[in-house]
């Protein structure tokens, strides 16, 4: 297994860590195999994983429990756990202290190792600032109840950046993998967080598995003509474990089979482990996946508000997901939350107002129509 240090704490951490939101279940989300995913963790952390990952809302509020049956018998003394406030649920300052506590409970420990505010974005963040979460954090530093504080987000470039500078975050947790190098915080972000003493935490380096059992044809068949007899799997987490700024790539392994194969790819995955012929693969792919793009939408969001709330912005990323990997049965799923909420392209009425704001001068009433032909 490899080990990265996280320099400015003193604490060295497995390269591959357990996320747990992505458990074995029987019947639904928070109906979890109890007994297989308490013998995955185990097995894991046996063999040298040492960073353990849950949140309040994983598996409907069922994760935490699970990891601390796991953690039980002295595993929970060889792991780092790390787990999230559900800052969505703060709405005053004393909401702080009591999702703290109760996650203690529920994960039945003292402390928390990395305790992060959770899927942070502008809107949240700033609420947290109303009821003072930075000095919540350091309080709850000083009792002992956590060891080091953290972020994982979900928003703009620009807005990470405001929150790296707002306080000595010991860690960001964000999203990253080879195609997504320019979403949310991106490459860029995990560099301006490592230059200020921020680790990097990366989630998402299959793009929920996107980038193994969804990559289309011709992507497969791009790596398959490098011969170096590497899994999709593989390609990804090499090219995530390449950049020295990352000290845990997470996993959301569903079953035995899946922690098997990370555990021997992460046998050996030291910083800059990739060739310069590697590295032309995996740009190679990119450069076709993004080729399938049906909207050069850059998610500026001039187009917003729409007048009649459409979520132009959303439905475009929807769209292109489904393109991109051939494969419209999640981005459907979501287009339906839209139409619940009244904010898919049906609701356009051609006004113009987003076609006249955007900069990219997208033709976006057409491309909604043929957004929602595909999605609805």
């Amino acid at each position: 297994m490899e080990y990265r240090e996280f320099k400015r704490l003193g604490v060295k951490t497995s390269l591959l860590g357990f996320g747990c939101m992505r458990l074995p279940t029987l019947t639904g989300p928070a109906d979890i195999d109890e007994r297989e995913a308490v013998r995955m963790i185990r097995y894991g952390i046996d063999r040298g994983i040492n960073y353990v990952d849950t949140a309040w809302g994983y598996h409907e509020e069922m994760s935490q429990p699970l990891v601390a049956k796991a953690l039980a018998g002295g595993y929970r003394q060889k792991t780092y756990l790390a787990t999230k406030l559900p800052c969505w649920l703060v709405t005053k300052p004393e909401d702080l202290d009591f999702y703290l506590n109760e996650q203690l409970r529920r994960c039945g420990t003292d402390h928390i190792d990395f305790y992060l505010l959770h899927a942070l974005d502008q809107g949240r963040w700033n609420n947290l600032m109303k009821v003072d979460v930075l000095h919540f954090l350091e309080r709850a530093k000083r009792d002992g109840r956590i060891r080091f504080a953290g972020f994982s987000f979900h928003d703009k470039l620009a807005t990470f950046k405001t929150i790296v500078d707002a306080y000595p975050f010991d860690m960001a947790q964000i999203q990253l993998n080879y195609l997504d190098q320019d979403l949310q915080a991106g490459l860029e972000g995990m560099r301006y967080a490592a230059e200020r003493g921020t680790d990097v935490v990366v989630m998402e380096p299959l793009k929920g598995g996107q980038l193994t059992h969804k990559l289309p044809q011709k992507a497969l068949e791009i790596l398959d003509a490098s011969h170096e007899n590497l899994s999709a799997a593989a390609w990804a987490f090499k090219w995530v474990a390449h950049h020295p700024e990352i000290k845990v790539i997470l996993s959301g392994m569903s079953s035995m089979e899946q922690l098997e194969e990370n555990l021997r790819i992460f046998e050996h995955l030291p910083a800059q482990n990739l060739t310069a012929l590697q590295a032309q693969t995996l740009e190679k792919v990119r450069t076709y996946l993004n080729s399938r793009i049906k909207v050069p939408c850059t998610d500026c969001q001039y187009c917003l508000p729409c007048p009649h709330n459409v979520f132009i912005p959303k439905i475009f990323e929807q769209y292109n997901r489904g393109s991109i990997f051939g494969d419209y049965t999640g981005p459907r799923g979501f287009y339906q939350s839209l139409v619940g909420d009244g904010q898919d392209a049906s609701a356009c009425v051609a006004c113009g107002a987003c076609e006249a704001a955007c900069p990219q001068h997208l033709s976006i009433i057409e491309l909604l129509r043929k957004a929602d032909k595909a999605l609805a």
